[in-house]
């Protein structure tokens, strides 16, 4: 089929978010509908949650490789294809007769998934040179920031007015119309100096990794001293031990390990693995607290989380034209730093206070994560040349799984450690909110962990990424007054 012409930072920016969207959202959509899958289905706890790790787990075994699909057979290819083969397995889900059948559908989904997103911003950065980087990450925020936010509130409305397969069936149109599209308009991009397939590090990596993934997404669920667990995480550990001896040997890598010299790549992900921890981690907690601890319902839960979204995009506006002026380093702190302090506050929800509170800090939140979110994507690539851009991309993209995964894994153990039951004066059961008081102060501390690495980030590594536009001197005396710029952060 022909290639119609538009600017392909149209076109790539187009199909990047809608498929994004569409993968991101997939998450926190079926965790909203495992209730109803598991009475559908007759299974409980455990056995349920298989729809979840099943579908993280292949997608931790498909990244490593999905920077050299992408460069050996064309970006636009693999994309295309992984978008297609998402979408038909989502039809595939939704029409599951039995739940072992779920589990597989879920499963190819995750290969899939795997794909979609590395392979997906690799063709982002590619398109865009490093001075509109800023712009790049303005895009990403889109799909990253509202689907997780989005899934609750629209999980909930499908669940409720149609059934649970319509949180499969959603994905079908969004992922068929975005194929065609990027088919019509999207451009090739081949890397003519990738090696041969790293049969070695491919099996270990994958191995290695989807290991660690059962292991943490399980460990709360069956307790981390159980055999099964302690031995899938020791295991996925020494696997990933052995994967980076043998990938730092090899000439042409799995995943090229070596990028992480690169300081400002290595230190924006090591700053990405602890702040979307915490993040994650206050998302995933925030709605147990609202329908666990307070009772309201899911959709009331999905509402009063969602300003988080409304805080980054607000944000996100202005801190796209303050970053040429402060830099990443600054931003990065301050914003960090004020997330600290917002999830702390957020121990001053009682079981009557007003939701409105809640609301409000969760638009704080999300305003401070926006000071975040957007230096590091743009400062973490800044440095990493086009030949490099498919491998720095599946590292990224698998250092943000296994912080995804870890957040919810330390969350989830710290509210079973507390209890998410007390006894009252009366001898009944009640919610325990210490419990989730508790999962708050451990997602500022994780933030204030990644605060304290952003003040190792260097504005000069990312200078290429800081070019100004127009002369805006007075714009720029009232920017720097206003962050502050004089304290020298």
């Amino acid at each position: 089929m022909p290639r119609l012409h538009m600017n392909p930072k149209i076109s790539v920016s187009v199909v990047f978010v809608a498929a994004m969207f569409m993968s991101i959202m997939d998450g926190t959509i079926v965790t909203v509908a495992l209730p109803s899958l598991g009475r559908q289905f007759g299974v409980s706890g455990t056995g349920i949650d298989a729809v979840v790790v099943g579908y993280l787990v292949s997608l931790a075994v498909v990244i490593p490789a999905s920077g050299w699909l992408g460069d050996r057979f064309g970006n636009k290819r693999i994309f295309l294809s992984a978008l297609a083969l998402f979408s038909v397995t989502s039809a595939m889900c939704g029409l599951a007769p039995s739940l072992p059948m779920l589990i597989l559908f879920r499963v190819l989904q995750g290969l899939a998934g795997g794909a979609l997103t590395p392979v997906g911003t690799a063709l982002l950065y590619r398109t865009f040179p490093p001075a509109e980087r800023v712009q790049v990450s303005r895009i990403l925020n889109i799909p990253t920031v509202f689907a997780p936010a989005m899934g609750p509130v629209l999980g909930g409305l499908l669940i409720t007015q149609f059934s649970w397969r319509w949180v499969f069936f959603v994905n079908v149109p969004i992922g068929i119309l975005t194929a065609l599209f990027g088919l019509l308009f999207l451009e090739e991009y081949y890397e003519e100096s990738v090696g041969g397939f790293d049969v070695m590090g491919f099996f270990l990596a994958g191995i290695g990794l989807g290991l660690a993934m059962y292991a943490l997404s399980e460990g709360p669920n069956y307790g981390w001293t159980s055999i099964g667990i302690l031995s899938c995480g020791a295991a996925g550990g020494l696997i990933l031990v052995a994967f980076v001896v043998v990938e730092l040997r090899a000439s042409h890598p799995m995943l090229d390990l070596r990028l992480l010299r690169n300081r400002s790549f290595r230190t924006c992900n090591l700053l990405s693995l602890f702040s979307g921890a915490g993040f994650l981690g206050l998302l995933y907690a925030a709605p147990l607290f609202l329908q666990e601890g307070r009772g309201v319902s899911a959709l009331t839960s999905g509402l009063t989380t969602f300003p988080e979204a409304l805080g980054v995009l607000v944000m996100t506006q202005i801190a796209a034209r303050l970053y040429p002026y402060v830099g990443p380093r600054r931003l990065i702190v301050y914003g960090l730093g004020c997330v600290t302090v917002f999830m702390l506050l957020m121990n001053l929800m009682g079981q009557d206070t007003s939701l409105w509170l809640m609301r409000g800090l969760m638009f704080l939140i999300g305003a401070g994560m926006a000071n975040s979110f957007l230096p590091v994507q743009a400062a973490a690539f800044a440095t990493i040349s086009p030949a490099e851009t498919g491998q720095a991309s599946a590292l990224s993209n698998a250092q943000r799984q296994i912080g995804s995964s870890l957040g919810v894994a330390i969350i989830s153990t710290v509210i079973s450690f507390v209890g998410i039951t007390q006894m009252n004066t009366h001898g009944v059961a009640v919610p325990n909110l210490n419990a989730y008081h508790a999962a708050f102060i451990t997602s500022a501390i994780l933030v204030l962990i990644a605060a304290l690495i952003g003040l190792a980030v260097r504005d000069s590594d990312a200078a290429s990424t800081m070019q100004r536009t127009g002369s805006a001197s007075k714009e720029k005396a009232v920017i720097e007054a206003t962050l502050g710029a004089e304290t020298g952060m």
